[in-house]
């Protein structure tokens, strides 16, 4: 008889596991707590209620969100909106569907020692940036100072910046680009001390754009079940998301867990998740069209140069989260 219940319930395992509706998640970079709403609704079998097999694949130095897009890697990608729409207008038809982050967690951080106290003061600085797409809501606040970026008299040298603080402690760079729940605090734990820095918000400044957004491609909307399995990620991933502001600290050994690279730690991650948690509070996942208009007016700021050329159409759909947060 045991051996019966055994074997009925393997039977009945592997007949969900059969039916369950496979995802593919792409994240925008490694595993850490920026991407911990995933992982906990994975965990906490969010995903499994609504009958979905959700592959989250890790970003990194040498992958490009959009490239794993475009070439049909993933069904959809965490990406944040500047380089979104900048591939859309290259012929990339992302759609943004959801919206976890209302709140933008980039910033300028610089060595008070090199006598910056205003944006004003960027003039003749060397500023390191993040380029792969991070760097347009940078040139569009350059854009919006009428600070030239090319090295040119009265304007700013750009340093490309790799994916570290080094260009800031080794003193390459007078300021540097820095997210408020990661490279920064990377900065304090090197021997800076809050007071030897001053930092500038995207937010603070009025030039945010928004972050982490969920992306599909737009064809795919056209088929009733793939809008319906997106729902169903949504509510699920929304679902995570709420229950790691709530529960940071086990947000965080989640993220610990699924990370196979080994290179975060329980401090890091901890501290990172109580930042991501503030960038998260006030969304439901719902975009707000009111921060999609923003986004698009900063980039659109670009001078001779911007991010894109026009206002995007078709670029978000409230279908999907209209549906999931009923």
């Amino acid at each position: 008889m045991k051996k019966f219940l055994i074997g009925a319930a393997l039977a009945a395992l592997t007949a969900g596991s059969a039916s369950a509706e496979e995802v593919k998640l792409q994240l925008k970079w490694v595993t850490q707590a920026q991407f911990a709403g995933y992982y906990v609704a994975q965990e906490k079998g969010f995903y499994d209620e609504e009958g979905l097999e959700v592959t989250i694949m890790p970003g990194g130095p040498d992958i490009s969100p959009t490239q794993v897009m475009a070439g049909g890697g993933a069904d959809v990608t965490v990406d944040w909106m500047p380089s979104a729409l900048a591939a859309r207008e290259k012929g990339l038809d992302l759609v943004n569907i959801a919206q976890p982050f209302k709140s933008s967690g980039m910033m300028l951080t610089c060595l008070k020692e090199t006598g910056i106290k205003g944006p004003e003061d960027f003039k003749g600085k060397t500023l390191g940036v993040w380029f792969g797409g991070n760097e347009y809501p940078f040139l569009s606040w350059m854009a919006t100072l009428g600070i030239p970026t090319d090295g040119s008299e009265g304007g700013v040298t750009v340093l490309k910046q790799g994916f570290n603080v080094d260009p800031l402690l080794q003193k390459q760079a007078a300021c540097i680009s820095t997210m408020t729940y990661n490279e920064y605090w990377q900065v304090i734990d090197a021997g800076l001390a809050p007071e030897d820095l001053v930092t500038f918000k995207y937010e603070d400044e009025g030039v945010a754009t928004l972050e982490d957004g969920l992306y599909v491609m737009g064809d795919k909307l056209a088929d009733p079940a793939f809008k319906a399995k997106m729902v169903k990620f949504v509510r699920a991933s929304m679902k995570g998301w709420k229950y790691a502001e709530a529960n940071p600290d086990e947000a965080a050994g989640i993220v610990l867990e699924n990370d196979e690279s080994g290179a975060q730690t329980e401090t890091h991650q901890k501290r990172m998740m109580g930042e991501i948690a503030k960038l998260t509070a006030g969304s439901q996942g719902a975009l707000d069209p009111a921060d999609y208009e923003r986004t698009v007016k900063i980039l659109l700021g670009g001078g001779s140069d911007p991010v894109i050329s026009k206002a995007p159409e078709g670029a978000y759909t409230l279908e999907i989260t209209d549906e999931a947060l009923k």
